[in-house]
C-alpha cells in the first residue's frame, strides 16, 4: 500500500471536487472555521468528501461519506470579521479514505488517513479521449441551446487550451449533475472511462429533454 497522508476532511452533500479544478467555498460552521484556520497555518490542504443523499439529515454530526474524495489546496482566502472564511480551493489529486483517527483534544473537525490516487491516461487512450471530448462539448452546446429555447449559446473557447485531464474534470465539476452521478465520475480512475460515462450522462439528459412535453427545462451548467 502507498504511504498514507493525514488531512482534514470537509464533508458536504452537494459538492464534488475534481483534480485541477477550482471550487469557491464559504465556511461558516465553527468546526470548519477551525479547520480552515489550521489548514492555512499548515499545509493549506483540505480533503473534500461527499455525503450520500440518504445521510443529509446527519450533517449536524459526523455523517458517513463516500470513500473517494479529492484533496484541494487553498489558493485564496479571506477571513471575515466574524470569523467566517471565503476560500478558493484548487483540486490537486483524488484519494481514498483508509481510516479516521480519533480527534485531538479541542479539535472540532474530522481528520482522515488517505491513500493518494492518480489519474490514468494511457497513450493508447489519447485518440479516444479526443473524440469523446469533442462529443461532450457538442452535447453540452446542444443541451444549453435546447434548455434555453435557443437564447443561450455555449462557448467552447475556455476548453481549447486545456489538456485532456483538465478539460474532462472541469466538465465533470461544472455540469449540473446529481452529486451521486458526479461521485461516480470522480471514482473512475481512467480518464477515458470517466469521459465515456460523462458522455453517457449527457446523452441521457438530451434524451430526457427531447422526450419531455415542450422540452422541459433543467439547468445543465
Amino acid at each position: 500500500m502507498a504511504d498514507l497522508d493525514e488531512i482534514p476532511i470537509f464533508p458536504l452533500p452537494q459538492v464534488v471536487l475534481f483534480p485541477r479544478v477550482a471550487c469557491p467555498l464559504h465556511i461558516f460552521e465553527p468546526r470548519y472555521r477551525q479547520m480552515a484556520e489550521a489548514s492555512l497555518a499548515g499545509s493549506g490542504c483540505v480533503g473534500m468528501v461527499t455525503v450520500p443523499p440518504e445521510h443529509i439529515d446527519d450533517m449536524g454530526g459526523d455523517p458517513p461519506v463516500f470513500d473517494v474524495g479529492c484533496e484541494g489546496r487553498i489558493v485564496e482566502s479571506q477571513r471575515l470579521e466574524d470569523g467566517r472564511y471565503n476560500v478558493l480551493l484548487m483540486g490537486t489529486h483524488r484519494f481514498r479514505i483508509e481510516s479516521e483517527p480519533p480527534r485531538a483534544e479541542g479539535q472540532l473537525y474530522r481528520v482522515a488517513r488517505v491513500e493518494p490516487l492518480g489519474e490514468i491516461l494511457d497513450e493508447q487512450d489519447v485518440e479516444r479521449v479526443g473524440t469523446l471530448r469533442q462529443r461532450a462539448l457538442d452535447l453540452l452546446a446542444a443541451l444549453i441551446e435546447r434548455a434555453s429555447g435557443g437564447k443561450q449559446r455555449f462557448d467552447p473557447a475556455p476548453f481549447e487550451n486545456d489538456d485532456d485531464i483538465a478539460a474532462v474534470n472541469t466538465l465533470c465539476q461544472m455540469l449540473d449533475l446529481d452529486p451521486p452521478e458526479k461521485q461516480g465520475l470522480l471514482e473512475e480512475s481512467r480518464v477515458a472511462e470517466r469521459l465515456d460515462r460523462l458522455v453517457g450522462l449527457l446523452e441521457f439528459r438530451m434524451a430526457q429533454l427531447s422526450s419531455a412535453p415542450g422540452g422541459a427545462q433543467r439547468t445543465v451548467h
